[in-house]
């Protein structure tokens, strides 16, 4: 197979949301003329990834994803540090695992999400096994928690990055390699005609929902979270409490910052937090850790997910010289490093042996 680039191409990339940031400075480290279009700010807060938690946590999320997504957390979970490790600002990341908690009056929700990891392991190669705890092994896992649950489940191996930090990094790298970034400025494919005579060589569309003009199967799926300082709460790792009507994540950042999230609403409505939502994130917090109750509320955050029908990832080509990546859904950390890697093998190398291990095609017309 020919490789789709040629030496020193010129790049446009639409959306410097997580993937398009991250395909930009890599494009740019290779030697590549890339340009990125981007219909918000700097500070990427028009994206869905600066709103989310960053966990990757292939195993604590397998029971909501398909064993391609957990292989793609696998996946992320050794190439994160890889790719943060140039960049020019620090990232925070953590690999301490997660986890699981749950009260007396819930151990049965617990037993039946413990058989939900067992099927998981017994399907997907190499995921580490899960160790039960007692009340003692919760409080040596994370003092913190000593005393307040006698039963847990660590999740060993998983992983978390700072994705305000990343942001920020990512924006900082591609001003160093010389990527021209266009900031609140909005374009659709249509604008761009890449091959031809004063265009781009290729068009790479990393919009999310800002594609749906393009990609009409693509919907939203809405996300809150809270983000809170809280100086009496130290926890070792994320943690996640078990309910029966919704699943609660803490992920702890550096200097007593928490984001507390876990709600999903089929819906592209991106207004406020509901008091309903901020109650349950809350309240729930406090339930694992009492001194949540003296935090500061940092934000209340909403965004909505880019999600495709299959809730998968897909990769397209809709015409020569234009890619389309989208439909991360709530997954976009876990995801991110496996469809980064696909798509510059494609570009690189005319064909993509990672593709397989992650059930990706790509969709749509030959190359020309």
């Amino acid at each position: 197979m020919q490789p789709l680039l040629s030496p020193s191409s010129s790049v446009t990339i639409l959306g410097a949301g997580l993937l398009g940031s991250l395909l930009a400075t890599s494009l740019a480290r290779q030697g590549h003329r890339v340009q990125v279009f981007e219909a918000g700010g700097p500070d990427g807060v028009g994206s869905a990834a600066y709103v989310a938690a960053a966990m990757v946590a292939p195993l604590a999320e397998s029971v909501v994803a398909e064993a391609s997504i957990v292989r793609m957390g696998q996946h992320a979970l050794a190439r994160w540090p890889e790719l943060i490790a140039p960049l020019p600002a620090p990232v925070y990341w953590q690999q301490n695992g997660t986890l699981i908690v749950w009260h007396r009056q819930d151990a049965g929700d617990a037993a039946r999400l413990r058989g939900l990891f067992e099927h998981r392991q017994a399907e997907v190669a190499g995921l580490p096994a899960m160790q039960p705890l007692d009340a003692a092994g919760v409080a040596a896992a994370d003092p913190a928690l000593a005393g307040r649950f006698a039963q847990g489940l660590l999740l060993p191996g998983e992983g978390q990055i700072d994705n305000r930090q990343l942001f920020a990094a990512l924006a900082q790298d591609m001003q160093q390699l010389g990527v021209a970034v266009h900031y609140d400025s909005p374009r659709e494919l249509g604008d761009f005609r890449p091959g031809e005579a004063g265009q781009s060589d290729w068009l790479i569309d990393c919009r999310g929902l800002g594609a749906r003009q393009q990609w009409q199967a693509l919907r939203g799926v809405r996300g809150e979270v809270v983000r809170i300082h809280a100086p009496e709460v130290t926890l070792a790792r994320p943690t996640r409490l078990v309910h029966p009507r919704y699943s609660i994540y803490v992920a702890p950042k550096e200097n007593h910052v928490f984001v507390i999230g876990a709600t999903e609403i089929e819906s592209d409505d991106r207004s406020g937090m509901s008091v309903r939502s901020a109650l349950e994130l809350l309240s729930a917090a406090y339930t694992i850790h009492s001194g949540f109750a003296e935090a500061r509320i940092l934000e209340l955050s909403t965004q909505c997910r880019p999600t495709l029908p299959d809730n998968l990832p897909a990769i397209r080509m809709p015409r020569p010289r234009v890619l389309q990546i989208n439909g991360m859904y709530r997954h976009g950390f876990m995801q991110a490093p496996a469809l980064h890697d696909v798509a510059l093998q494609w570009l690189n190398q005319g064909q993509s042996p990672l593709a397989a291990q992650f059930d990706l095609a790509l969709q749509g017309t030959a190359v020309t």
